[in-house]
């Protein structure tokens, strides 16, 4: 195809004014937006002379934009003082559900049971075994509350045991940057070890008790390496095992489950090539178990005396096949469960005597048994019809039990043990939510029409008493709808504060995920992108139209790439909704996707598209949110980014807020909140997201004129 250098962006014709450390000090009581005190200016990149009046924010060292954020956040907090005693409530209200000090379910793995405490007043969870019985002495593997001890962000990573159970290996981040620090802890002396490694990426893998497996990342942050450690010695001895140059590829490193294998994945979009190790002799160099092939794409489980490979070769849906491990080389793999249109098969879960199949059918997850002996096979049944369901702490192989996790929009998450040869469950835990009553709400399944005739399944919940279809409550619809991620239908215990107040509560299951098969995650990508939004619209159109809520009552959120939803039908129906909440939102697509050294770029141009490529960028301008905005009004808005954040730099919604601001023609609120410690998720610690979750919904309140509600 035809390569183009594209100028990106008309000057605005707007006048602003200059940003300079005295225009963007704002005092929390000026309560005159930042952006409009900020010069349009042109800026250089790549000696490319780009267009874009706000590019000289994504200046990160630049007291200046620092000054500009804290700002903006003044402003923010300043226009929703008034929801200060709101936001109060709606966060003792989501606290007092929580059970603060509570056990998980303890798992088996390796002769010790593990589990995690959580304890009042502490942010991080403290991880925990015991040796052989749950009666024996608790140990403490590692408290993640010591480790985020005096510092604004602390996330663990990858956190592995070694097979021997001597040793535990943690990735440990404190810059929200999602660039970690191996660390090695003797677990029986409680003592780290000299092995520190730094700017390492997820994850680690153990060969055995001395042989450590992690992975390091290109200049963009791309998983680009894997390495393998001895213990005790100097960094500079690892050994590089494999490393993947294509930008389009990321790769990964796992220790499977049987524990006779180090893979190492390495995959696109469209492609996948992966590489074994064997345990038993861990210096040996990775083996390819089948080599890549175009848009051909696969994953690798192995049980006793077969490799299992979850493929979409000539099988939309994925089907399996299996080959002899000695005979990897032949590539004579067979057809082991086949494709069907009708059932999407996600993944598998292996066991020495059986294999669980993960898959989906009319947009609900089930649960398959497979004997290996007898190749008879089982479906796990759920009550309800509409629900969340995932294998969970699955750490042994050998063993006849599956635990795996359930809820529902009116369900806690319960953690089940399915005895797989007496098909037999048992409940270990429903997670205590205080005060909750399952038996006040009500959830709501249907299908919408999209305008193509593609049927969009939509999950709701509402009270069950006082709330009438007849237009006057408020609606909050959320969506994703981005690289085949499915949103479930699971609990949300914090959205019982919308619910309780007459909120409807309504999930949209748009295209772009795979809720209905892999076909609806392809018709949500590429060139056929647009689908994403046109169903959120369709189904929001929907929602009016049945009088579910009104245009007036009806608030949009999503977040990331959910954000990029946010913002592309914000432009396309502005007038369709009271509200806007855009979480971390990508918004900036060709700009973005244009820089290949920003993390994430270059490998999703299979994703979004690439706008060096003119009928791509041609697409992508079309729905881009920052090269959309327009003069015309807009609805509420409130935008949140984080200044560390990895995935979606600061700067994409801090330039679209600005623009806006220049722009929008209504007086509608439009507010950034910029957490200056945080990453992509936000804050790090429980409490501190508890916070953020809470001005979000004082904002939804405040749009629909509910401060005061009880």
């Amino acid at each position: 195809m035809r390569r183009l250098r594209i100028l990106v962006h008309a000057v605005a014709t707007i006048p602003i004014v200059v940003a300079s450390s005295s225009t963007t000090r704002l005092a929390a009581q000026d309560l005159t937006p930042p952006s409009a005190k900020v010069i349009a200016r042109i800026d250089t990149l790549h000696g490319d002379i780009r267009t874009d009046n706000y590019f000289w924010i994504r200046e990160k060292t630049n007291p200046e934009v620092i000054s500009y954020l804290n700002a903006e956040n003044a402003y923010t907090a300043a226009r929703m003082k008034h929801t200060e005693a709101l936001q109060q409530r709606l966060y003792d209200e989501m606290l007092g559900r929580i059970k603060e000090t509570d056990l998980s379910v303890p798992f088996r793995d390796h002769g010790y049971w593990y589990y995690n405490r959580t304890e009042k007043g502490k942010s991080y969870p403290i991880r925990l075994r015991k040796k052989g019985s749950l009666d024996a002495p608790e140990e403490v593997i590692i408290d993640e509350n010591a480790l985020a001890a005096g510092k604004k962000f602390s996330q663990l990573g990858d956190f592995a045991v070694s097979p021997g159970s001597s040793r535990l290996a943690y990735l440990h981040d404190t810059t929200a940057l999602r660039v970690y620090t191996l660390y090695v802890k003797d677990l029986r002396t409680g003592a780290l070890l000299g092995d520190s490694i730094s700017s390492v990426v997820p994850s680690v893998a153990w060969a055995n008790d001395t042989v450590l497996f992690y992975q390091t990342a290109d200049s963009a942050r791309r998983s680009n390496a894997v390495w393998r450690h001895v213990l005790g010695t100097p960094k500079s001895s690892d050994v590089k095992v494999f490393q993947e140059d294509d930008v389009l590829d990321n790769v990964g490193v796992s220790r499977s489950k049987s524990g006779k294998y180090i893979y190492i994945s390495d995959d696109g979009f469209t492609s996948s090539e992966w590489r074994m190790i064997p345990t038993a002799t861990s210096t040996a160099m990775p083996q390819v178990i089948a080599m890549r092939r175009p848009n051909v794409e696969y994953g690798i489980d192995d049980i006793d005396g077969f490799f299992l490979m979850t493929t979409n070769d000539g099988a939309r849906n994925f089907k399996v096949q299996r080959i002899p491990t000695n005979a990897v080389n032949s590539g004579q793999w067979v057809d082991w469960i086949p494709h069907t249109d009708s059932v999407f098969i996600e993944f598998l879960e292996p066991f020495k005597n059986n294999v669980v199949v993960v898959e989906r059918s009319g947009g609900l997850r089930r649960l398959r048994v497979v004997d290996l002996k007898s190749n008879a096979t089982h479906y796990i049944t759920f009550p309800e019809p509409a629900y969340a369901v995932s294998p969970t702490q699955n750490a042994e192989f050998d063993t006849p039990t599956l635990r795996f996790s359930y809820s529902s929009m009116i369900t806690p998450p319960s953690t089940f043990d399915y005895n797989m040869a007496t098909k037999q469950r048992e409940l270990k835990k429903r997670v205590e939510v205080p005060g909750y009553d399952a038996s006040r709400y009500e959830v709501r399944r249907f299908m919408v029409t999209a305008r193509d005739g593609a049927h969009v399944p939509v999950s709701m919940i509402v009270l069950k008493n006082g709330w009438k279809q007849d237009g006057t409550h408020p609606l909050l619809l959320y969506a994703y709808g981005s690289y085949g991620a499915t949103t479930e239908a699971n609990f949300n215990s914090s959205v019982l504060s919308l619910v309780d107040r007459g909120f409807g509560y309504a999930i949209a299951h748009i295209r772009g995920g795979q809720e209905m098969g892999r076909q609806w995650y392809d018709d949500g990508k590429m060139m056929k992108k647009k689908n994403t939004f046109f169903d959120y619209i369709d189904v929001a159109d929907y929602l009016e139209k049945q009088s579910y809520t009104s245009k007036d009552r009806m608030i949009a959120n999503g977040g990331s790439a959910g954000g990029l939803l946010m913002g592309a039908i914000t432009n396309m129906r502005p007038d369709l909704f009271r509200a806007v909440v855009a979480d971390v939102p990508f918004v900036d697509v060709i700009n973005t996707m244009m820089d290949a050294s920003i993390p994430l770029t270059a490998q999703e141009w299979q994703q979004w598209g690439d706008p060096h490529i003119a009928e791509q960028y041609a697409y992508m301008k079309t729905y881009s949110p920052y090269d959309n905005v327009a003069r015309k009004a807009y609805p509420w808005l409130l935008v949140t980014t984080s200044l560390n954040d990895s995935q979606v730099g600061y700067w994409e919604p801090a330039k679209w807020v600005a623009k806006l601001r220049a722009l929008k023609t209504d007086s509608n609120p439009l507010y950034i909140k910029i957490n200056m410690a945080g990453g992509h998720g936000g804050s790090s610690g429980r409490y501190d997201v508890l916070r953020e979750r809470a001005f979000r919904y004082a904002f939804m309140l405040d749009a629909v004129g509910m401060t005061d509600s009880p």
